[in-house]
C-alpha cells in the first residue's frame, strides 16, 4: 500500500542524506543495503542533519524506549522543517510499519513513513514525495524484499551481516517482531551463496546469518532445506573464513544442528540464544515453547559436542506474573550457565501483542532493580569467565582501530570475545593470534604473537 497526500513546491533534487538506526542486526542490515540503493542513485552520505536533504531514521519497536527515542529525534527536527520546509523526514523500519498512518498525527512534518518491506523502493518513495508531495505511506505486508545487494556498501570490508530469512512465526506473547516483520521467508541456499560468493571476492572474510528465528530457516523451501544444509554448504567456500549466525529460538534448536556446527571448521564456536526466564511457569506465559530443563540440556549438549563454545543469551525481567521465586530461578540459571554476556531489559507492553492483555504488575522500582542485579551478576561472570583467558593465545580477526585508543586494533576471537591488541593498520582483515595479558567483564588485552 502506498499512499500520499499534500503538495511539496520545491524542484531542488535531493542528493544528501542522513541515516540513523535503532535497534538489532537485521535492522543495522537494512540500513546497509538502504544505503547501497540511495548511493547508487546518486546520493552523499552526511553525519549531521543540517547537512542533509533527506532525514532518515530505521526504527525499532521491540521496546517502548526505543519508540520513545526516535519520537523524540522527531519533534527535535520540527524547527528544521520550519526553516527548510523541502527537507525531507522519514521513518523507516518497524515502528513505521507498526504505526503507519498515526505517525503523520502525531509529527504532521514528518514526510515518508516506509514500512519492514518496503525499504528497496526508498529511492522510489523520495522521488514520489520531491515531485508530487509529502505524507507518503508505503506498507505492504505482502511485498517480498528482495534487494540486490552492492556489496561495495558496507561499513567493514572484511565482515558483513547476510539475511537468509525475514519474518517469524512463534508469536512469543510479548512480541511484537511477528506483527512488524511478518510471517517467516526463508531464501534459497543457491542465493545466498550467490550472495556471499560476491562478499568475499570483494575482500569479505566473515559473515553473520541473519534471522529473527534463523533456526527455522528453511521452513517452505523445498526438499526438507535447514539451517544446516546451509551452513554446510558455506563452509565449503574458499575465502571465506569464519561464519555466525543469530538469533537462535531455544524451541527451534535442535541437536542435529548442534552436531552439524561441530564438524564444520569456519562455524564459529558461539551461540547467541535468548533463555529470556529461568522460571517455567513464566516462560509459558511468555508462550516460548520451552522448559527450562530443555534449554540447560541443550546448552548441556552443545558444550559436550563442542568444548569451547560460549553462549550469550537475552532475558526479561518484570514480565506479568513474575514473582521473586521466579526472579530467582532466572538468577539461578544465570550462575549456572555462566553466560559469556547477556542483554536484560525491563518488560514494556507492546500493543497488539498476547502480553498487552495481561496486567502489567510489576512495579517500575521493582523492574529496575531485578534488572540492576541481573546486570551485576552477568558483569561478575563475564569478568571471571574472561581472566581464565589470561596467558592463553587467540585467534582474532583484526578489524580495525580501537574506539578506546586509536593506536591500537580491535577485533573479535572466533567465541566472540572483543580483544584489543598492538599492531599496525596493515593486519586490519587479518586473522592473528594475540598474547592475552588483561581482561575486564567486556574486553580481552593483549600482544600480537608469531
Amino acid at each position: 500500500m502506498i499512499t500520499t497526500s499534500h503538495n511539496l513546491n520545491n524542484d531542488t533534487l535531493c542528493k544528501t542524506v542522513f541515516f540513523e538506526t535503532f535497534g538489532c542486526q537485521m535492522n543495522k542490515l537494512d540500513a546497509e543495503l538502504s544505503l547501497g540503493l540511495l548511493q547508487e542513485d546518486g546520493y552523499k552520505i552526511v553525519d549531521a542533519v543540517d547537512e542533509a536533504d533527506v532525514i532518515l531514521f530505521n526504527t525499532c519497536s521491540v521496546r517502548q524506549h526505543a519508540e520513545d527515542k526516535v519520537y523524540s529525534h522527531l519533534g527535535a527536527l520540527k524547527t528544521l522543517k520550519k526553516k527548510r520546509p523541502e527537507v525531507i523526514v522519514g521513518v523507516l523500519g518497524c515502528m513505521a510499519q507498526k504505526d503507519g498512518e498515526a505517525i503523520f498525527k502525531r509529527m504532521p512534518h514528518v514526510d515518508l513513513v516506509c514500512g519492514t518491506r518496503m525499504f528497496s523502493r526508498l529511492p522510489e518513495l523520495i522521488l514520489n514525495i520531491r515531485n508530487h508531495g509529502s505524507h507518503v505511506l508505503a506498507i505492504d505486508e505482502d511485498h517480498i524484499v528482495n534487494v540486490k545487494r552492492a556489496v561495495a556498501y558496507r561499513p567493514n570490508r572484511y565482515q558483513a551481516f547476510v539475511t537468509v530469512m525475514r519474518g517469524c512465526d512463534n508469536y512469543c506473547s510479548y512480541c511484537i517482531v511477528p506483527y512488524v516483520r511478518g510471517r517467516e521467508i526463508s531464501r534459497t541456499i543457491a542465493d545466498v551463496k550467490e550472495e556471499v560468493q560476491s562478499l568475499v571476492s570483494n575482500g569479505c572474510k566473515e559473515i553473520t546469518l541473519l534471522g529473527q528465528n534463523i533456526n527455522s530457516y528453511g521452513k517452505g523451501l523445498p526438499g526438507g532445506v535447514t539451517l544446516g544444509d546451509l551452513l554446510s554448504e558455506l563452509d565449503d567456500l574458499a575465502g571465506l573464513e569464519r561464519i555466525r549466525f543469530v538469533t537462535s529460538h531455544p524451541a527451534d534448536m535442535s541437536r542435529d544442528l548442534i552436531r552439524t556446527i561441530s564438524r564444520l571448521g569456519k562455524v564459529c564456536e558461539h551461540l547467541h540464544m535468548p533463555a529470556q526466564s529461568g522460571s517455567d511457569q513464566i516462560l509459558a506465559r511468555m508462550r516460548r515453547g520451552y522448559s527450562v530443563s530443555y534449554y540447560r540440556d541443550l546448552i548441556s549438549y552443545a558444550r559436550e559436542l563442542i568444548p569451547h563454545i560460549m553462549v550469550a543469551s537475552d532475558f526479561i525481567v518484570g514480565f506479568p506474573g513474575e514473582t521473586d521465586a521466579d526472579f530467582q530461578e532466572t538468577v539461578r540459571l544465570m550462575e549456572e550457565i555462566r553466560f559469556q554476556n547477556c542483554f536484560i531489559f525491563k518488560y514494556s507492553p507492546r500493543t497488539g501483542t498476547k502480553a498487552a492483555g495481561l496486567k502489567d504488575d510489576v512495579s517500575d522500582e521493582i523492574k529496575r532493580a531485578r534488572n540492576m542485579k541481573l546486570l551485576e551478576l552477568q558483569k561478575g561472570i563475564s569478568l571471571e569467565e574472561n581472566k581464565k583467558l589470561i596467558g592463553r593465545v587467540v585467534q582474532v580477526l583484526a578489524e580495525g582501530a580501537s574506539k578506546s585508543d586509536t593506536n591500537k586494533l580491535s577485533g573479535r576471537t572466533r567465541q566472540n570475545h572483543i580483544v584489543v591488541f598492538n599492531g599496525s593498520l596493515d593486519f586490519v582483515g587479518r586473522l592473528v593470534n594475540v598474547l592475552i595479558h588483561e581482561a575486564t567483564d567486556l574486553t580481552l588485552f593483549g600482544t600480537l604473537t608469531r
